[in-house]
């Protein structure tokens, strides 16, 4: 194996062969992390700008001086460290169904493990993100507990699902369960990596009060020019 190229971890899950890889840039240099589940890649530390675009779009939309705040998908965690620099976030639930991940920040194999578990207001849970959505909810200490912001970065898009199960979610049955876990004028925001689409934007604002699409442009170094994702925002109805 060469130095430009290294398989930092590689498991067999119920979801499949998660792999953590690391990877040397031939033009920057810099190392980069990249996740993949079977042959669908999760995350790569080369393109963090939607990431971080959902976590900034999602908290300026939020009310209040103090914010409990869900993240939904942990890959190499740039939701999670953007949200924690508001600020006002007193404490961040990091969902995942990945155990496996959820340790490679434990054991510092990626690079913002170590912040995030420093952090004493960030919670790493190992969990089904949709089947907590209908169950007891996000905090496995306090069933029910309600949020202020929930962050989803799982899928790839609300009609390019990982795995089948996840598609009810995407439906107004699934985003009023989710609204349910909201707080009065709660945020919900889901990042996807396609362009906006006009069936869930019709979605989204037969279950919130206030929804929106934002696209989010970055530099591509692998393809050139330019790319985009999406993040959308919607809002419960005020108190």
């Amino acid at each position: 194996m060469s130095a430009r190229f290294q398989e930092i971890d590689w498991r067999p899950t119920p979801k499949g062969e998660i792999s953590l890889r690391r990877r040397r840039e031939p033009v920057s240099g810099a190392d980069v992390y990249e996740v993949k589940l079977g042959e669908e890649f999760l995350m790569s530390s080369l393109f963090t700008a939607g990431e971080e675009a959902l976590a900034r779009l999602g908290l300026e939309a939020a009310r209040g001086a103090e914010l409990d705040v869900v993240v939904g998908g942990l890959g190499l965690g740039y939701t999670a460290r953007t949200a924690l620099e508001d600020a006002r976030v007193r404490s961040l639930l990091v969902v995942d169904a990945l155990g496996e991940v959820i340790d490679w920040h434990e054991r510092g194999l990626v690079p913002l493990g170590a912040e995030l578990t420093a952090d004493a207001r960030c919670r790493l849970v190992h969990g089904d993100f949709f089947a907590m959505v209908e169950d007891a909810g996000f905090d496995p200490d306090a069933p029910g507990r309600r949020f202020d912001a929930v962050l989803l970065d799982v899928d790839h898009a609300p009609d390019h699902v990982l795995h089948p199960d996840h598609a009810p979610f995407y439906e107004p049955a699934g985003l009023r369960a989710l609204a349910a876990r909201l707080r009065p004028g709660g945020v919900f925001a889901l990042w996807s990596n396609d362009p906006p689409s006009e069936p869930f934007g019709r979605v989204l604002a037969e279950v919130f009060a206030q929804s929106a699409a934002h696209v989010v442009a970055f530099d591509n170094p692998l393809q050139g020019g330019t790319a985009t994702n999406t993040v959308y925002v919607a809002r419960t109805p005020a108190a």
